[in-house]
């Protein structure tokens, strides 16, 4: 078993290839600023990436909300994160929240965010980072920044339009609106919404479907869904090549396929 890293405001678990990790700060509603979370999401961002038992990344929120975002009384109070010249916080920015989306850009796996309540600015975000989005029924999305005069610093213009489409994606930002969890499955924000008591289980149940799969093909084609979007197609389909080619080589990829001719199911070793 890995040894799993140190964290401060998150918990994280690893069973049967599926990591968990759950937002521990319900005290304020799991915010990501006045918080350890940042530091808590990059570090087990890389420890996931280090540790080839590792298939799939399921991130929730433990208490009433997913992520309610920046602290607001910290905005209001203009401490902590949000005390400051313009230079001084577009530096606190870049160091601070920030890490979130590259921090996830980089990681080698697929993510699933199992949204259990509200996801609200920044926590919106933090879910549209995540591949794959489940919400509870009780669950709510909204990209707020613009109620409280300022625009998403972390990202999330770059993010929401990519999943939901441009116009979709402008209407949330203007006018700031909240919307429930069947609207959000309506537009395509998340791909299934789950009765409250039944989200975690529908979360590693998917989990599992994708860490049953051989884990270099898991990890390779996380590689590959993040390269089309910024890559030329004929760049691409060379890296296809270099990967299939690794892909045909590995003894899972011959044991998927004894597997199937002999109707039985495959043990994998990710080797």
């Amino acid at each position: 078993m890995p040894v799993l890293p140190e964290l401060t405001d998150a918990t994280l678990t690893l069973e049967d290839r599926v990591a968990v990790l759950t937002l521990n700060r319900d005290d304020v509603r799991n915010a990501l600023t006045g918080t350890a979370l940042i530091d808590d999401i990059e570090r087990t961002v890389a420890w996931v990436n280090a540790t080839p038992e590792v298939s799939v990344l399921v991130l929730t929120g433990a208490g009433s909300a997913f992520s309610a975002g920046g602290n607001i009384k910290d905005m209001q109070a203009r401490s902590g994160d949000f005390e400051g010249d313009v230079r001084t916080l577009e530096a606190r920015y870049r160091s601070g929240i920030q890490r979130i989306p590259k921090a996830l850009a980089r990681l080698e796996v697929p993510s699933i965010a199992a949204v259990n309540g509200p996801a609200i600015g920044a926590g919106l975000d933090l879910a549209c980072m995540c591949d794959l989005r489940l919400a509870a029924a009780r669950a709510k999305f909204g990209e707020t920044f613009i109620n409280l005069g300022i625009i998403p610093g972390d990202g999330g213009a770059w993010l929401l339009q990519r999943i939901i489409g441009y116009q979709a994606a402008a209407e949330l930002t203007f006018t700031g609106r909240v919307i429930d969890a069947e609207e959000a499955r309506q537009i395509g924000l998340v791909l299934r919404v789950t009765e409250d008591a039944s989200l975690m289980e529908e979360a590693l149940s998917l989990a599992r479907t994708i860490a049953g799969k051989p884990p270099h093909a898991v990890r390779y084609s996380k590689r590959l869904m993040q390269k089309a979007q910024r890559m030329h197609l004929e760049d691409f389909l060379d890296y296809c090549a270099v990967l299939q080619g690794i892909s045909h080589n590995t003894a899972d990829h011959l044991e998927a396929v004894n597997a199937f001719v002999g109707k039985r199911t495959p043990s994998y070793r990710g080797e």
